[in-house]
């Protein structure tokens, strides 16, 4: 959630930056309160002291809040959960497997190397490479998924506005957020 109640979300976050920025700009240029005629963001009064500077770096500030807002994600275990909307999604299982044999295909490379064993160490950067394989293949699976998941969320969440029904509304809702959070889980992982 953002601080005005709403929804946070990646498309506003660039709105509000633009925004600031462009405030910014032409307070700089001008110096002149009058450019406040700029609308303010809910969160700033519009009272005459605010000078437009102030304003812009609040916008910018508040955009740069609802861009982390709506990219926070937690990893627990084989799921990822968005602290944000409370959507829990479990990890494609390639996703774990994978993990798990790089950790394990690491161990037998390090241990082949303490010991001397040839073998081991090779089946160690095989077991590694394998995981890496399976993981990326797990990952592309979720990401595919969540884009899809947001897609189909995001347009009967519309459908069911126009028609009024909150309930199927709801429901296309939580298909978004679970989208969103299996998503942002897996852009989460390939930052690291």
């Amino acid at each position: 959630m953002s601080s005005d109640g709403t929804s946070s979300s990646t498309v506003k976050s660039y709105v509000d930056s633009a925004v600031g920025a462009a405030q910014s700009v032409v307070s700089s240029v001008t110096g002149n309160t009058a450019d406040q005629v700029l609308t303010p963001p809910l969160h700033v009064s519009a009272h005459p002291s605010n000078h437009p500077q102030k304003q812009a770096e609040a916008t910018k500030a508040q955009a740069e809040q609802e861009y982390r807002d709506s990219h926070t994600t937690a990893k627990l275990g084989p799921a990822t959960v968005d602290p944000n909307t409370g959507a829990a999604v479990k990890n494609n299982e390639d996703r774990t497997a994978g993990s798990w044999n790089q950790t394990i295909g690491a161990a037998k490379e390090s241990v082949g190397n303490f010991i001397g064993n040839e073998n081991l160490r090779q089946a160690g950067i095989q077991q590694n490479a394998d995981g890496k394989t399976q993981e990326a293949s797990g990952q592309l699976s979720d990401l595919g998924q969540g884009i899809t998941d947001r897609a189909q969320g995001a347009l009967g969440n519309v459908g069911a506005a126009i028609t009024g029904d909150r309930e199927t509304q709801a429901k296309w809702q939580d298909v978004h957020d679970q989208g969103k959070a299996r998503q942002r889980g897996v852009e989460a992982d390939l930052q690291k």
